[in-house]
């Protein structure tokens, strides 16, 4: 008599003694095949990341012009305020042109680099995991854009005219530089896009089972104080009020993300209770 294993196809066999089928996206791969889908992955991500790069070296005088926007937009309110910057040295222009190129590039790339990262991984992961991972990328895409947008309209310019009001009181002439003030826009900006998107670990701990939206709740508090650290160090300028206005949005996406949280939280027990 033939054991119940040697019976794959049977129908009435128990589930646990019927082999394990992979799932149709699954393909058997060895060590190198592994390290050539990965090889490939770089080298598709390389060659996006340098289109956008060189499509931005191209129109860089156009891109010029539109980063320019929030100090040309304070120079409005200060009639006696230059809007033109200069340089230094011979090599600062060239080093503004490639810190343009180099995080235009990537920020006009990610999408296309996300999707290769992701279709890498994805035989990797479960179905449970799979269905995340979209979702995750597209508020992790979004997210970045909201906190890049919110510094670029509102901080930057924020801090633009906190550092003119301060010259002025103290007498001083603004004489800026290029390389001065893309720095900041880059730090702001990138930093920004970067510390908003904090909302999604958090949320990810919580689908995964390791934090609990009662901790949220019981260190409210905490977070609040975090959140205000967090502002002092990617603000340049040390005024409240900028540190409250990029403080604001930060609490209110943490508020969000214990939202979000309790419906997982909610759907999981609901499983449990009826699985």
């Amino acid at each position: 008599m033939s054991d119940a294993k040697d019976k794959p196809d049977d129908p009435n066999a128990p589930a646990e003694l019927l082999p394990d089928k992979p799932a149709p996206r699954e393909k058997a791969m060895g060590f190198w095949d592994h390290l050539e889908e990965l090889r490939g992955t770089i080298i598709k991500s390389l060659v996006a990341f340098l289109i956008c790069a060189t499509l931005v070296g191209i129109f860089c005088t156009e891109f010029n012009h539109a980063l320019l926007w929030p100090l040309h937009h304070v120079a409005k309110d200060y009639p006696t305020l230059d809007p033109k910057l200069g340089t230094l040295s011979p090599l600062e222009v060239f080093n503004i042109v490639i810190q343009m190129c180099v995080f235009g590039g990537l920020f006009l790339a990610s999408p296309f680099i996300l999707f290769f990262i992701g279709q890498f991984v994805s035989p990797a992961l479960t179905e449970r995991e799979l269905k995340a991972l979209l979702p995750l990328c597209i508020s992790a895409l979004v997210l970045f854009l909201i906190g890049a947008s919110f510094s670029f309209f509102l901080l930057m310019p924020s801090t633009v005219r906190v550092a003119v009001e301060l010259n002025n009181a103290f007498g001083l002439e603004v004489r800026w530089t290029a390389g001065n003030y893309f720095t900041t826009l880059t730090w702001l900006v990138l930093g920004s896009g970067g510390v908003f998107e904090f909302p999604l670990v958090i949320i990810l701990l919580v689908w995964l089972g390791i934090m609990s939206t009662a901790f949220l709740r019981k260190y409210r508090r905490h977070a609040i104080v975090v959140i205000f650290i967090i502002a002092a160090i990617v603000t340049p300028t040390p005024d409240p009020f900028t540190q409250t206005i990029f403080a604001l949005p930060l609490y209110a996406l943490y508020e969000l993300s214990i939202i979000i949280s309790t419906r997982i939280e909610k759907k999981r027990q609901g499983k449990a209770r009826f699985g």
